[in-house]
């Protein structure tokens, strides 16, 4: 008689996972944050309501985990460094300006804004997940360019980072303006400017 190899749950699991962090996705952008529900993903992911509230107390919870999958990888590789840090500054925003103005970025991100508006413990970990290694990233990139001379010894690397990336945030998050590589471009000419040596240190 043939050996019958048992299923892998671990297996099984994982497509589980993988199922309703790509509903809770795709839902988010179908019907909006305050009709998402936890009975729509499952029925989307195909899973039963127990399985998603064995992983995640929430429907905020489930999106901040499928929004967020795979940023510890890409925030590994860091910025680039070609030597000119003015150059790689405006190319990593470009694409960022393109990443932001997609219609499936925007949905999930901008709902997770509104309900963290709402959850301090949910914006807390949004910041510490997402914000916080973002702006480590521009600083260390920013520390790259301070020992080769580009930056002023004495510049402030955290402050800086949120020169770059607050306005940006901004304008998109409140809509006071088009996100556009021409803004991002004067941004981090404005940011230069302050950041060279023989400037004021910031």
């Amino acid at each position: 008689m043939a050996n019958k190899t048992a299923p892998d749950s671990s297996r099984r699991s994982e497509r589980s996972r993988r199922a309703i962090l790509d509903a809770s996705l795709a839902l988010v952008g179908e019907v909006g944050y305050d009709k998402l529900t936890i009975e729509g993903i499952a029925s989307r992911a195909g899973v039963g309501k127990q399985t998603i509230y064995r992983w995640w107390p929430s429907k905020a919870a489930v999106l901040l985990d499928a929004f967020t999958a795979g940023v510890d990888e890409d925030y590994a590789q860091g910025l680039p460094d070609t030597g000119d840090l003015t150059a790689d500054l405006k190319s990593v925003l470009h694409a960022t300006v393109d990443e932001f103005n997609d219609p499936a970025f925007q949905a999930p991100y901008r709902a997770l804004a509104v309900a963290g508006a709402n959850d301090e413990e949910l914006s807390r970990t949004f910041v510490s997940r997402l914000i916080e290694p973002g702006i480590r990233v521009y600083a260390d990139r920013l520390r790259a360019a301070q020992e080769s001379g580009e930056v002023a010894a004495d510049a402030d690397l955290r402050v800086a980072a949120e020169m770059l990336l607050s306005p940006f945030s901004q304008r998109w998050l409140m809509r006071t303006g088009e996100l556009t590589y021409d803004f991002v471009d004067t941004l981090v000419d404005l940011v230069m400017r302050a950041l060279r040596p023989g400037s004021e240190s910031v």
